[in-house]
């Protein structure tokens, strides 16, 4: 007789057969990555997991009012820029940070502080950085939520370091409206801005 196993009790040895784990929810604005982070909370909480939590958006290369400008400069060029591409993000940084974990669970991180609340916990304006910072010590696993977990680029191989990606890609309209709602009940923006 066989028993199948829980995908709590498959991670579980997933996880404790690595030394330092590294696991990347990946996904665009509003297509339900955090959704998916709350979840592996709750397992790594069931778990007893410590999990060393990165967020994609602390990797961006300007803060709100510099991506502004950037993105302005770029429109006038002709040119595609946003936060998806490598130029406005430390992609070095970022493969950098799963390198140096995956070796001995070390790493610098940072948080981009997008509302007043965020600002209160981080000691950072909104749409501002923190300092870097080293990852939190005696973490079992590095769990990362953001753009680029799964990037490779000529330069970089940023998903050549992760132990397990999960790509969230809802229907076009679904991720457009949580966008919508998200930014515009938890971030302030009108609906033209959004």
């Amino acid at each position: 007789y066989f028993k199948p196993l829980s995908s709590t009790v498959l991670l579980r040895r997933f996880i404790l057969s690595l030394r330092h784990p590294i696991i990347a929810v990946t996904g665009s604005s509003g297509a339900g990555t955090s959704t998916v982070k709350l979840a592996f909370e709750h397992i790594f909480h069931r778990m007893e997991l410590n999990a060393a939590f990165v967020h994609g958006d602390g990797f961006h290369s300007y803060n709100r009012a510099a991506m502004t400008e950037e993105l302005n400069k770029a429109n006038i060029r002709g040119e595609n820029f946003s936060h998806f591409g490598p130029a406005a993000n430390h992609l070095d940084k970022l493969e950098d940070l799963f390198s140096s974990y995956g070796e001995n669970a070390r790493g610098q991180m940072r948080r981009y502080v997008h509302d007043e609340l965020e600002a209160t916990e981080y000691g950072a304006e909104p749409g501002h950085f923190t300092e870097w910072e080293p990852i939190p010590d005696d973490t079992d696993l590095l769990f990362y939520e953001g753009l680029h977990g799964g990037v490779v680029t000529e330069k970089h191989n940023i998903a050549s370091h992760v132990d397990l990606l999960v790509g969230v890609t809802p229907i076009i309209n679904l991720e457009w409206i949580q966008k919508r709602v998200r930014d515009q009940e938890d971030r302030g923006y009108t609906a033209d801005e959004v």
